[in-house]
């Protein structure tokens, strides 16, 4: 990779919008993939991001409806529920020898990318952030963070280097881990009693936090559980810490997307998290409950 990258964004929403409206903005050669609608506004107007962290501005991206040119590396940012339909707009030969930088929620996607395209060109990401389309092309960035890990088990450590510094260089705080297995499943233990809980009870992480203490304690530690059985990290009183730290109206994307009435990655995350849990044998009923009780919402 040279200095000055090319990079597809595949679904420019409120993660992929803010990574490419950023990329852009130091230099980097963005093409965004999306529907016909959405391209157009991004052709027209560009990506309007509002941040208090990365302050308010428009950048000017390219936009299609399918990759049609080979690139450095092409960012995944749909939803599990969207995938399928969204992955024939990037053909395995166009992307070729190009990176695929999947920023998906769940730990089970990267095999069947894998079975997609090169297994070697697989290079899954977990971003930290709080980020949201309110209109095609506009962003709005609320959390005072964005931090990226970026990893893959057999990519080459300088295509991971080489597109790190240019996420580092462009905002977010951006760092490669060797170990794909436990970067995946940090963020799941995380991720995963935070969107469960927010949704079921329709509220913020603050009040989540409170008033429901201790389920939200009992889910942690579950998943803590399985994490650790599956090779990931388990630690349920830095994790209750972590949620402590986050601002109060913090909500999840899954609560989101219930408010709106869109499909939820239920499945990617609770259903994986139980599947997980029963190939190890680990009990997890407060998890099988919660996510009963988030089913019918889906």
């Amino acid at each position: 990779m040279a200095n000055e990258l090319t990079v597809a964004v595949l679904g420019p929403g409120g993660v992929g919008g803010l990574l490419a409206a950023l990329l852009s903005r130091t230099g980097h050669r963005v093409i965004c993939l999306s529907g016909e609608r959405t391209a157009e506004a991004l052709r027209t107007d560009g990506i309007q991001v509002r941040s208090a962290r990365f302050g308010d501005f428009t950048a000017r991206v390219e936009a299609d409806t399918e990759l049609r040119e080979p690139v450095d590396a092409c960012l995944v940012t749909v939803k599990h529920t969207a995938l399928d339909a969204a992955l024939a707009r990037v053909p395995a030969p166009v992307l070729s020898d190009g990176l695929l930088v999947p920023f998906l929620n769940g730990v089970e996607h990267p095999a069947a990318l894998r079975a997609r395209y090169r297994p070697d060109r697989v290079a899954p990401a977990v971003i930290r952030v709080e980020s949201t389309r309110v209109a095609p092309g506009v962003v709005e960035h609320g959390s005072p963070f964005a931090e990226i890990d970026l990893t893959g088990t057999d990519v080459p450590r300088a295509r991971l280097d080489a597109l790190a510094e240019a996420f580092a260089a462009a905002g977010p705080a951006t760092r490669v881990l060797e170990d794909e297995t436990a970067a995946l499943w940090a963020k799941m233990s995380f991720l995963a009693p935070f969107a469960l809980l927010t949704t079921v009870y329709g509220l913020p992480l603050g009040e989540v936090r409170t008033r429901h203490r201790d389920e939200l304690t009992a889910l942690v530690e579950e998943t803590a559980a399985i994490s650790r059985a599956c090779g990931g990290p388990a630690d349920p009183a830095q994790a209750l810490a972590r949620y402590d730290a986050f601002p109060a109206s913090t909500k999840s994307s899954m609560q989101r997307d219930a408010e709106a009435g869109r499909p939820l990655e239920l499945d990617a995350i609770g259903g994986a998290l139980l599947r997980a849990a029963e190939r190890h044998g680990i009990p997890a009923p407060v998890v099988a409950r919660v996510v009963g009780e988030v089913h019918p919402s889906a």
